[in-house]
């Protein structure tokens, strides 16, 4: 992959997105969206609790996310996702198998943003 496949950015355009810390509340199933996916809800902190659509029932249970720290985009539009309202993006990698969650390697006060 070249720089001209993807091209530079600026720090100013980085700082736009905000991207988050935040312990995972609530799951809950989501039996009416296309791919396996869970409702989850999360607290940012100072940022308040949002909701959002995850396809990552594939690799996680509801009790494997419960209570664990996730990082979030949370200033996108909200999504309408079927009956859901989904206000922030849950991070991820896909793979073959499912979507990896992105991973916090020691706890972080919830709503710390990506530095």
């Amino acid at each position: 992959m070249s720089e001209t496949d993807h091209p530079g950015i600026s720090w100013a355009d980085f700082e736009k997105v905000l991207i988050v810390a935040g312990t995972v509340t609530k799951v809950e199933p989501f039996p009416e969206a296309r791919k396996p996916a869970w409702k989850v809800w999360v607290d940012f902190g100072p940022y308040g609790e949002k909701k959002t659509s995850a396809q990552v029932a594939a690799l996680y249970r509801a009790e494997d996310l419960l209570g664990r720290q996730v990082v979030g985009v949370i200033n996108f539009p909200e999504k309408q996702i079927g009956p859901f309202r989904s206000q922030f993006l849950l991070t991820g990698f896909p793979t073959d198998e499912g979507v990896v969650v992105t991973a916090i390697e020691r706890p972080v006060p919830n709503g710390t943003r990506l530095a």
